[in-house]
């Protein structure tokens, strides 16, 4: 490994321990975001309320030095509400655009799919392209600007299903789940210890060095097959009787960048095939809709991802070991 991907290596590791050290027990889910944020995409959780997706994202900001809003979503919400709106300045005798939250570089939207279908939409334009148009001006968000959204299981009670445009531009997907018994007492405890579970992170990183680091990150090498295995990954989902709508090409490049991202925490500078298995789930599994068949009958859409590991060939030859 050259100079420079060791020091990306050392810089993600100390970015990795800062998280953990104020996120109990949430190793895998860390490292995916951080990986996630690094590969330049949005992040999508999904869980119940309650276990630290908010956290993640604040000390996500914290640790990489970067401004950080927060938008809770709520059936109200208006499009505006986000990207900001013209105002007119009676002093000037003109229209001033005023920003919105979207501004930012790390915009946590929580409970996402608590909004309207109409004001979910209105991130689509900052997700795709780092910009938003009011009134026919483009405005450019700042740059990194991620997006890290939140929302509850479908089934809770005044939710709205994310339309299948918007879920694809996350670049991953997962879900944060439960503390262990050991690691929910830990929370207790620095919680009576400071008056908050919510610790502060140091900043590890700056918003130069993770614009750098992007740019060190594309000299992971990704060989042809590993390429080939990626695709024939995403195609086997669209061919499925219980799939109504498989992974698109986005998702292709979305498991080609995670498997980058996984490939330099690890420290190699080339990508194995343990490496898009690890990501297949995170990069694929939100882009599959099932048919109404197999949601009646309790498929889940990390089953089709874990079909295709097991009935694609893997290359040969590139191992990490």
């Amino acid at each position: 490994m050259d100079a420079g991907l060791e020091d990306y290596h050392t810089a993600i590791e100390a970015v990795l321990r800062e998280m953990n050290q104020v996120i109990h027990g949430k190793d895998q889910v860390v490292s995916l975001v951080v990986s996630s944020v690094i590969a330049g995409g949005h992040v999508l959780l999904e869980d119940v309320p309650g276990v630290a997706k908010t956290l993640i994202a604040r000390s996500l900001a914290s640790v990489l030095g970067m401004e950080f809003a927060r938008i809770q979503f709520t059936p109200d919400l208006l499009p505006s509400d986000i990207i900001g709106m013209n105002v007119w300045d009676p002093e000037n005798r003109q229209m001033n655009f005023k920003k919105g939250p979207v501004f930012t570089n790390v915009l946590l939207a929580d409970e996402l799919n608590r909004a309207s279908p109409k004001t979910q939409s209105a991130l689509l334009e900052a997700m795709a392209e780092s910009q938003v148009t009011v009134d026919g001006t483009t405005y450019a968000l700042p740059d990194p600007f991620v997006v890290i959204a939140t929302q509850n299981p479908i089934e809770f009670e005044g939710t709205y299903p994310l339309p299948e445009a918007q879920v694809d531009r996350f670049l991953a997907s997962t879900t944060v789940g439960y503390p262990s018994e050991a690691d929910e007492r830990r929370v207790v405890l620095d919680h009576l210890a400071t008056g908050t579970a919510n610790a502060a992170a140091s900043r590890i990183l700056d918003r130069g060095q993770l614009i750098q680091a992007r740019t060190i990150l594309e000299r992971i090498y990704l060989s042809e097959p590993i390429v080939d295995y990626i695709v024939a990954l995403t195609r086997f989902t669209r061919d499925r009787a219980s799939v109504s709508l498989g992974a698109s090409p986005r998702g292709s490049v979305a498991l080609a960048l995670l498997a980058r991202a996984s490939a330099a925490v690890a420290g190699r500078d080339f990508v194995a095939p343990q490496d898009v298995k690890a990501m297949a789930t995170p990069a694929l599994g939100h882009r599959i809709r099932l048919s109404p068949e197999a949601w009646i009958r309790g498929i889940r859409r990390e089953s089709i991802v874990r079909e295709a590991i097991l009935s694609v060939p893997a290359p040969v030859g590139i191992d990490a070991d």
